[in-house]
Protein backbone atom coordinates (compact mmCIF):
# COMPACT_ATOMS: atom_id res chain seq x y z
CA UNK A 1 0.00 0.00 0.00
CA UNK A 2 1.54 3.56 -1.03
CA UNK A 3 -1.02 6.06 0.68
CA UNK A 4 -0.39 9.53 2.42
CA UNK A 5 -2.42 12.64 2.88
CA UNK A 6 -4.24 14.08 0.12
CA UNK A 7 -2.36 16.96 -0.46
CA UNK A 8 0.46 14.69 -0.52
CA UNK A 9 -0.46 12.42 -2.64
CA UNK A 10 -2.02 15.31 -5.26
CA UNK A 11 0.98 16.71 -5.81
CA UNK A 12 2.56 12.91 -6.59
CA UNK A 13 0.17 12.39 -8.94
CA UNK A 14 1.01 15.75 -11.04
CA UNK A 15 4.56 14.77 -11.18
CA UNK A 16 3.77 11.62 -12.38
CA UNK A 17 1.90 13.06 -15.47
CA UNK A 18 4.39 15.14 -16.07
CA UNK A 19 7.50 14.88 -18.76
CA UNK A 20 9.67 14.38 -16.52
CA UNK A 21 11.07 10.50 -16.31
CA UNK A 22 13.52 11.04 -13.02
CA UNK A 23 13.53 8.04 -11.15
CA UNK A 24 10.98 8.34 -7.86
CA UNK A 25 12.94 7.26 -4.65
CA UNK A 26 10.26 5.10 -3.84
CA UNK A 27 10.25 2.26 -1.19
CA UNK A 28 9.69 -1.65 -2.62
CA UNK A 29 6.49 -1.67 -1.86
CA UNK A 30 5.30 1.46 -3.55
CA UNK A 31 7.36 0.67 -6.57
CA UNK A 32 5.64 -2.33 -6.73
CA UNK A 33 2.54 -1.04 -6.78
CA UNK A 34 3.48 2.05 -8.99
CA UNK A 35 4.33 -0.35 -11.44
CA UNK A 36 1.14 -2.52 -11.09
CA UNK A 37 -1.00 1.23 -11.69
CA UNK A 38 1.34 1.62 -15.27
CA UNK A 39 0.12 -1.93 -16.55
CA UNK A 40 -3.49 -1.46 -15.61
CA UNK A 41 -4.39 0.10 -19.04
CA UNK A 42 -1.85 -2.36 -21.22
CA UNK A 43 -2.38 -5.51 -22.87
CA UNK A 44 -0.54 -7.83 -22.01
CA UNK A 45 0.31 -9.15 -25.09
CA UNK A 46 1.84 -5.76 -26.32
CA UNK A 47 3.82 -4.92 -23.34
CA UNK A 48 7.26 -3.89 -24.46
CA UNK A 49 7.16 -7.18 -27.04
CA UNK A 50 10.57 -6.13 -28.85
CA UNK A 51 10.84 -2.09 -28.08
CA UNK A 52 14.59 -1.19 -27.65
CA UNK A 53 15.83 -5.23 -28.07
CA UNK A 54 19.65 -5.28 -29.87
CA UNK A 55 19.26 -9.03 -30.70
CA UNK A 56 22.69 -10.48 -32.17
CA UNK A 57 22.70 -13.08 -35.16
CA UNK A 58 23.14 -16.31 -32.95
CA UNK A 59 19.66 -15.05 -30.80
CA UNK A 60 16.48 -15.25 -32.88
CA UNK A 61 14.02 -12.47 -32.47
CA UNK A 62 11.03 -15.01 -32.09
CA UNK A 63 12.71 -17.20 -29.90
CA UNK A 64 13.15 -13.80 -27.47
CA UNK A 65 9.84 -13.09 -27.88
CA UNK A 66 8.18 -16.63 -27.15
CA UNK A 67 10.35 -16.36 -23.91
CA UNK A 68 9.29 -12.76 -23.22
CA UNK A 69 5.34 -13.29 -23.69
CA UNK A 70 5.77 -16.38 -21.14
CA UNK A 71 7.39 -14.65 -18.83
CA UNK A 72 4.84 -12.04 -19.35
CA UNK A 73 1.77 -14.03 -18.89
CA UNK A 74 2.98 -15.30 -15.82
CA UNK A 75 4.04 -11.55 -14.50
CA UNK A 76 0.30 -10.64 -15.27
CA UNK A 77 -0.74 -13.91 -13.52
CA UNK A 78 0.78 -12.82 -10.43
CA UNK A 79 -0.30 -9.07 -10.53
CA UNK A 80 -4.05 -9.79 -11.00
CA UNK A 81 -3.66 -12.28 -7.80
CA UNK A 82 -6.00 -10.89 -4.79
CA UNK A 83 -5.07 -12.67 -1.24
CA UNK A 84 -8.27 -13.50 0.42
CA UNK A 85 -7.48 -13.40 4.08
CA UNK A 86 -8.07 -16.04 6.69
CA UNK A 87 -6.85 -16.29 10.30
CA UNK A 88 -6.63 -18.91 13.28
CA UNK A 89 -4.39 -18.68 16.43
CA UNK A 90 -3.85 -21.39 18.92
CA UNK A 91 -1.71 -21.10 22.10
CA UNK A 92 -0.77 -23.73 25.14
CA UNK A 93 1.68 -23.53 28.06
CA UNK A 94 3.16 -26.59 26.78
CA UNK A 95 5.87 -28.46 29.69
CA UNK A 96 6.31 -24.87 31.10
CA UNK A 97 4.83 -24.10 34.94
CA UNK A 98 3.81 -20.29 32.99
CA UNK A 99 2.47 -19.08 30.20
CA UNK A 100 5.17 -16.18 29.02
CA UNK A 101 4.12 -16.35 24.97
CA UNK A 102 1.35 -14.10 23.68
CA UNK A 103 0.35 -13.55 20.20
CA UNK A 104 -2.38 -10.24 18.26
CA UNK A 105 -4.01 -10.87 14.98
CA UNK A 106 -5.62 -7.36 13.89
CA UNK A 107 -7.65 -8.00 10.22
CA UNK A 108 -7.28 -3.73 9.59
CA UNK A 109 -4.32 -2.01 11.70
CA UNK A 110 -5.29 1.05 10.92
CA UNK A 111 -9.34 1.17 11.66
CA UNK A 112 -8.16 -0.35 15.04
CA UNK A 113 -6.33 2.98 15.89
CA UNK A 114 -9.02 5.27 14.26
CA UNK A 115 -6.13 6.07 11.31
CA UNK A 116 -7.86 7.04 8.21
CA UNK A 117 -5.98 6.59 4.91
CA UNK A 118 -5.80 8.00 1.31
CA UNK A 119 -6.75 4.04 0.71
CA UNK A 120 -9.46 1.88 2.03
CA UNK A 121 -7.15 -1.03 1.63
CA UNK A 122 -6.80 -3.00 4.57
CA UNK A 123 -3.19 -3.03 6.34
CA UNK A 124 -3.37 -6.35 8.25
CA UNK A 125 -1.26 -7.19 11.62
CA UNK A 126 -0.36 -10.44 13.37
CA UNK A 127 2.73 -11.21 15.70
CA UNK A 128 4.12 -13.82 18.38
CA UNK A 129 5.66 -12.68 21.32
CA UNK A 130 7.99 -15.21 23.21
CA UNK A 131 8.88 -13.39 26.77
CA UNK A 132 11.81 -14.85 29.39
CA UNK A 133 11.86 -14.07 33.01
CA UNK A 134 8.29 -13.01 33.25
CA UNK A 135 5.18 -12.11 30.94
CA UNK A 136 5.19 -8.54 31.27
CA UNK A 137 7.75 -7.44 28.50
CA UNK A 138 5.68 -9.37 26.03
CA UNK A 139 2.22 -8.28 27.05
CA UNK A 140 4.09 -4.64 26.92
CA UNK A 141 5.14 -5.21 23.34
CA UNK A 142 1.46 -6.57 22.31
CA UNK A 143 -0.35 -3.70 23.38
CA UNK A 144 1.78 -1.07 23.03
CA UNK A 145 4.10 -1.60 19.18
CA UNK A 146 0.66 -1.75 17.24
CA UNK A 147 -0.07 1.73 18.22
CA UNK A 148 3.64 2.62 17.92
CA UNK A 149 3.84 1.70 14.23
CA UNK A 150 -0.06 3.22 13.17
CA UNK A 151 1.27 6.88 14.87
CA UNK A 152 4.26 7.01 13.13
CA UNK A 153 4.09 10.10 11.02
CA UNK A 154 5.63 7.93 8.17
CA UNK A 155 2.72 5.54 8.08
CA UNK A 156 2.15 3.89 5.93
CA UNK A 157 4.22 5.33 2.95
CA UNK A 158 7.70 4.33 4.10
CA UNK A 159 6.41 1.28 6.14
CA UNK A 160 9.95 -0.77 6.55
CA UNK A 161 11.64 2.27 8.15
CA UNK A 162 8.59 3.11 10.34
CA UNK A 163 8.73 -0.89 11.28
CA UNK A 164 12.29 -0.74 12.01
CA UNK A 165 11.81 2.43 14.28
CA UNK A 166 8.96 1.05 16.15
CA UNK A 167 10.63 -1.73 17.68
CA UNK A 168 13.41 0.34 18.95
CA UNK A 169 10.97 2.94 19.85
CA UNK A 170 8.50 0.52 21.71
CA UNK A 171 12.42 -1.16 23.28
CA UNK A 172 13.01 2.28 24.60
CA UNK A 173 9.47 3.07 26.01
CA UNK A 174 9.31 -0.35 28.09
CA UNK A 175 13.12 0.33 29.56
CA UNK A 176 11.17 3.75 30.66
CA UNK A 177 8.59 1.67 32.24
CA UNK A 178 10.77 -0.58 34.07
CA UNK A 179 12.08 2.34 35.55
CA UNK A 180 8.28 3.37 37.20
CA UNK A 181 7.95 -0.31 37.93
CA UNK A 182 10.36 -2.61 38.16
CA UNK A 183 8.19 -5.95 38.66
CA UNK A 184 8.18 -5.18 34.20
CA UNK A 185 11.55 -6.12 33.80
CA UNK A 186 11.75 -9.15 31.68
CA UNK A 187 12.17 -9.45 27.67
CA UNK A 188 10.41 -10.42 25.30
CA UNK A 189 11.03 -12.03 21.34
CA UNK A 190 8.95 -10.25 18.48
CA UNK A 191 8.07 -11.31 15.45
CA UNK A 192 5.41 -9.29 13.41
CA UNK A 193 3.90 -9.66 9.66
CA UNK A 194 1.81 -7.30 7.98
CA UNK A 195 0.07 -7.92 4.53
CA UNK A 196 -1.20 -4.91 2.74
CA UNK A 197 -2.11 -5.71 -1.19
CA UNK A 198 -0.07 -8.41 -2.32
CA UNK A 199 3.01 -7.06 -0.48
CA UNK A 200 3.94 -9.49 2.85
CA UNK A 201 6.28 -7.39 5.47
CA UNK A 202 7.59 -9.63 8.02
CA UNK A 203 10.09 -8.05 10.83
CA UNK A 204 11.55 -10.37 13.73
CA UNK A 205 13.57 -9.66 16.66
CA UNK A 206 14.72 -13.27 18.23
CA UNK A 207 13.83 -16.57 17.96
CA UNK A 208 10.08 -16.54 16.14
CA UNK A 209 9.80 -18.09 13.11
CA UNK A 210 7.81 -17.33 9.89
CA UNK A 211 7.32 -19.61 7.56
CA UNK A 212 5.70 -19.18 3.54
CA UNK A 213 3.60 -21.91 2.12
CA UNK A 214 4.40 -21.66 -1.77
CA UNK A 215 3.22 -24.64 -3.48
CA UNK A 216 3.96 -26.74 -0.64
CA UNK A 217 7.76 -25.66 -0.78
CA UNK A 218 8.67 -23.66 2.74
CA UNK A 219 10.39 -20.48 2.30
CA UNK A 220 11.46 -18.82 5.92
CA UNK A 221 10.94 -15.36 6.26
CA UNK A 222 12.76 -15.25 8.95
CA UNK A 223 15.93 -16.25 11.04
CA UNK A 224 16.38 -17.12 14.23
CA UNK A 225 18.80 -14.75 15.83
CA UNK A 226 20.76 -17.26 18.77
CA UNK A 227 23.71 -16.95 19.75
CA UNK A 228 25.39 -19.45 17.50
CA UNK A 229 25.00 -17.93 13.95
CA UNK A 230 28.25 -16.35 12.58
CA UNK A 231 26.60 -13.21 11.52
CA UNK A 232 24.86 -12.50 14.92
CA UNK A 233 28.26 -13.36 17.12
CA UNK A 234 30.38 -11.02 14.88
CA UNK A 235 28.01 -8.52 15.70
CA UNK A 236 28.07 -9.01 19.43
CA UNK A 237 31.96 -9.18 19.67
CA UNK A 238 31.96 -5.83 17.72
CA UNK A 239 29.58 -4.37 19.87
CA UNK A 240 31.99 -5.35 23.35
CA UNK A 241 29.64 -8.72 24.14
CA UNK A 242 30.68 -12.27 23.82
CA UNK A 243 29.16 -15.65 23.65
CA UNK A 244 29.56 -18.58 26.37
CA UNK A 245 28.44 -22.08 26.16
CA UNK A 246 26.02 -20.97 23.09
CA UNK A 247 25.16 -17.69 25.10
CA UNK A 248 24.65 -14.54 24.80
CA UNK A 249 26.79 -12.61 27.79
CA UNK A 250 26.80 -16.25 29.11
CA UNK A 251 22.88 -15.40 30.25
CA UNK A 252 20.40 -14.99 27.15
CA UNK A 253 19.51 -18.09 24.26
CA UNK A 254 18.72 -15.35 21.84
CA UNK A 255 20.70 -11.82 20.70
CA UNK A 256 17.91 -9.99 19.82
CA UNK A 257 15.16 -9.10 22.30
CA UNK A 258 12.79 -6.26 23.60
CA UNK A 259 13.69 -5.62 27.34
CA UNK A 260 16.11 -7.46 29.30
CA UNK A 261 17.33 -3.90 30.54
CA UNK A 262 18.00 -5.21 33.75
CA UNK A 263 20.71 -7.57 32.34
CA UNK A 264 23.96 -5.68 33.07
CA UNK A 265 26.21 -5.37 30.09
CA UNK A 266 23.29 -6.34 27.64
CA UNK A 267 21.69 -2.74 26.32
CA UNK A 268 22.82 1.20 26.99
CA UNK A 269 22.31 4.25 26.21
CA UNK A 270 24.87 3.79 23.70
CA UNK A 271 23.87 0.18 22.33
CA UNK A 272 24.81 -2.95 23.38
CA UNK A 273 25.29 -6.82 22.43
CA UNK A 274 21.46 -7.16 22.97
CA UNK A 275 19.72 -5.34 20.15
CA UNK A 276 15.77 -4.86 19.43
CA UNK A 277 16.22 -3.94 15.93
CA UNK A 278 14.77 -6.72 13.72
CA UNK A 279 15.60 -8.01 10.48
CA UNK A 280 13.09 -7.28 7.86
CA UNK A 281 12.17 -9.36 4.82
CA UNK A 282 9.43 -8.21 1.69
CA UNK A 283 7.90 -9.92 -0.67
CA UNK A 284 5.17 -9.66 -3.23
CA UNK A 285 2.79 -12.37 -2.89
CA UNK A 286 1.57 -14.68 -5.60
CA UNK A 287 -1.28 -17.10 -6.34
CA UNK A 288 1.38 -19.96 -5.50
CA UNK A 289 1.67 -18.55 -2.39
CA UNK A 290 -0.57 -20.57 0.08
CA UNK A 291 -0.36 -19.48 3.75
CA UNK A 292 2.27 -18.45 6.19
CA UNK A 293 2.87 -19.87 10.05
CA UNK A 294 4.02 -17.87 12.89
CA UNK A 295 5.38 -19.69 15.40
CA UNK A 296 7.01 -19.53 19.16
CA UNK A 297 10.31 -21.23 19.27
CA UNK A 298 8.77 -23.72 21.16
CA UNK A 299 7.19 -25.21 17.97
CA UNK A 300 10.31 -24.92 16.02
CA UNK A 301 12.12 -27.49 18.81
CA UNK A 302 10.04 -30.36 17.42
CA UNK A 303 8.56 -29.01 13.84
CA UNK A 304 11.10 -28.22 11.04
CA UNK A 305 9.71 -25.36 8.65
CA UNK A 306 9.50 -28.05 5.67
CA UNK A 307 7.37 -30.78 8.47
CA UNK A 308 5.23 -27.57 9.92
CA UNK A 309 4.17 -26.79 5.95
CA UNK A 310 3.64 -30.09 5.31
CA UNK A 311 1.55 -30.96 8.35
CA UNK A 312 -0.36 -27.87 7.50
CA UNK A 313 -1.49 -28.85 3.92
CA UNK A 314 -2.62 -31.99 5.22
CA UNK A 315 -5.21 -30.59 7.58
CA UNK A 316 -6.03 -27.58 5.68
CA UNK A 317 -7.00 -30.74 2.89
CA UNK A 318 -8.60 -32.61 5.12
CA UNK A 319 -11.25 -29.58 6.77
CA UNK A 320 -9.91 -26.23 4.87
CA UNK A 321 -10.64 -24.62 9.28
CA UNK A 322 -7.28 -22.63 9.72
CA UNK A 323 -7.75 -22.20 13.85
CA UNK A 324 -8.31 -26.15 13.86
CA UNK A 325 -5.32 -26.51 12.18
CA UNK A 326 -3.44 -24.48 14.07
CA UNK A 327 -4.61 -26.44 17.31
CA UNK A 328 -3.22 -29.47 15.47
CA UNK A 329 -0.16 -28.22 15.26
CA UNK A 330 0.26 -27.32 19.27
CA UNK A 331 -1.44 -30.90 20.40
CA UNK A 332 0.99 -32.63 17.44
CA UNK A 333 4.45 -30.70 18.97
CA UNK A 334 3.21 -31.56 22.67
CA UNK A 335 2.85 -35.48 21.34
CA UNK A 336 6.64 -34.61 20.40
CA UNK A 337 7.38 -34.17 23.40
CA UNK A 338 7.84 -30.37 23.22
CA UNK A 339 8.80 -28.81 26.64
CA UNK A 340 8.11 -25.14 26.19
CA UNK A 341 5.41 -22.87 25.93
CA UNK A 342 3.52 -23.10 22.00
CA UNK A 343 2.30 -20.39 20.26
CA UNK A 344 1.04 -20.46 16.32
CA UNK A 345 -0.64 -18.06 14.29
CA UNK A 346 -1.80 -18.88 10.47
CA UNK A 347 -2.71 -16.55 7.83
CA UNK A 348 -4.34 -18.04 4.58
CA UNK A 349 -3.82 -16.31 0.98
CA UNK A 350 -6.79 -18.08 -0.15
CA UNK A 351 -10.46 -19.36 0.15
CA UNK A 352 -10.18 -23.11 -0.44
CA UNK A 353 -8.24 -25.31 0.91
CA UNK A 354 -4.27 -26.00 -0.85
CA UNK A 355 -4.02 -27.74 -3.84
CA UNK A 356 -2.31 -31.42 -4.47
CA UNK A 357 0.98 -31.05 -5.16
CA UNK A 358 2.30 -34.46 -7.58
CA UNK A 359 5.30 -35.62 -6.07
CA UNK A 360 8.24 -35.61 -8.15
CA UNK A 361 10.37 -38.45 -8.47
CA UNK A 362 13.58 -39.32 -10.01
CA UNK A 363 13.63 -40.76 -13.26
CA UNK A 364 16.55 -43.28 -13.83
CA UNK A 365 16.54 -46.54 -14.83
CA UNK A 366 16.53 -49.52 -12.79
CA UNK A 367 18.52 -52.42 -13.96
CA UNK A 368 18.32 -56.27 -12.87
CA UNK A 369 20.74 -57.72 -10.55
CA UNK A 370 23.82 -60.54 -11.73
CA UNK A 371 21.52 -62.74 -9.92
CA UNK A 372 18.17 -61.84 -11.37
CA UNK A 373 19.94 -62.24 -14.62
CA UNK A 374 21.27 -65.42 -14.26
CA UNK A 375 17.53 -66.40 -12.97
CA UNK A 376 16.29 -65.52 -16.00
CA UNK A 377 18.55 -66.40 -18.31
CA UNK A 378 18.20 -70.48 -16.73
CA UNK A 379 14.44 -70.47 -16.99
CA UNK A 380 14.73 -69.07 -20.89
CA UNK A 381 16.74 -72.00 -21.08
CA UNK A 382 14.67 -74.43 -19.88
CA UNK A 383 17.65 -75.66 -17.43
CA UNK A 384 15.95 -74.71 -14.01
Amino acid sequence: MCVQDAEQGSHEMESLDGSSNKKQNWPLHCEILHTQMENLDKEPSLINSSDGLVVGNSFPLESICEDRAVTERKTNLSNNFVPALRSGEWSDIGGRSHMEDTHICISNLPEKFGRRLLSDEAISFYGVFDGHGGKSAAHFVRDHLPRVIVEDADFPLELERVVMRSFVETDAALAKSCTLESALSSGTTALTAMIFGRSLLVANAGDCRAVLSRRGTAIEMSKDHRPGCTKERIRIESLGGYVDDGYLNGQLGVTRALGDWHLEGMKGGTGGPLSAEPELELITLNQEDEFLVIGSDGLWDVFSSQNAVDFSRRRLQEHNDVKLCCKQMVEQAIKRGATDNLTVVMVSFHLEPPPQVAAQRARGRRSISAGGLQNLQCMLQGSC
